[in-house]
């Protein structure tokens, strides 16, 4: 029975490169698939991993229509026995359920793949509609962390090196590894960081934390860190 799977995650969880693995492994089962990404961190008609791993890709478009599109592809004779969808909170959610009908008309398994809420701390309508519709939501199982070490929970944006918790909720910008490399901010530069719900609700970026640390007028305990959870026996 084909299906439609949802898997989901903070940022830095590993989201593009499982969906580049299952891609390699169904493929190298002579199965044949299509790629989907948005907003690609490497650029258009393109899905890439931060491990450097990268493959071409169809580049969805608010004007796309999975079902025309498959349906055409199969009608040509290409076939189509599985689709890899990156990115797909920024989906719409009439795209998410052409994912839903493809599986349940044509037995095509649709591999969805994105981040469950925004820097509000609100769901994509992409994501919620997957979460509605899809028959398996699958949570990732690498931990991304907060500068402090805790597990990240919250997907913020920074800028100008300042968490904001306004704005349109589809803004490109960088995402760095870590706190240390994070680029010096420059007028309305935009970057992405993961944090705990502490430190997200206290907005209490990484670069905010190191400007906390390095104030003369700070001492150690004065510093905002969460206390790492005791590990158990």
């Amino acid at each position: 029975m084909a299906e439609l799977v949802f898997f989901t995650g903070t940022m830095d969880c590993g989201k593009s490169t499982l969906a580049l693995q299952m891609d390699h492994n169904h493929a190298a089962r002579g199965r044949a698939g299509l790629i989907f990404s948005q907003h690609d961190r490497a650029g258009q008609s393109l899905l890439s991993s931060r491990l450097g791993l990268s493959r071409q890709a169809i580049e969805v478009t608010e004007e796309l229509d999975f079902w025309e599109l498959v349906v055409r592809q199969v009608t040509h004779g290409r076939r189509v026995d599985y689709l890899i969808c990156d990115e797909a909170q920024f989906y719409t959610r009439a795209q998410v359920e052409q994912l839903a009908r493809l599986v349940d008309e044509v037995s095509i398994d649709a591999f969805a793949f994105g981040i469950t809420a925004d820097f509000r701390a609100q769901l994509f309508p992409g994501s919620q509609r997957l979460i509605e519709l899809a028959d398996r939501t699958e949570v990732l199982q690498v931990e991304a962390l907060c500068w402090c070490g805790r597990t990240a929970t919250h997907n913020a944006r920074v800028v100008d090196g300042t968490m904001v918790v306004e704005g349109e909720q589809v803004v490109v910008g960088d995402v760095g590894d870590g706190p240390e490399d994070a680029a010096a901010p420059g007028p309305g530069r935009v970057e992405y960081e993961v944090l705990c719900r502490r430190h997200y609700m206290r907005r209490m970026s990484s670069q905010a934390a190191r400007a906390q640390a390095a104030s003369p007028d700070t001492l150690p305990f004065d510093l905002d860190l969460c206390p790492l959870p005791t590990p158990r026996p």
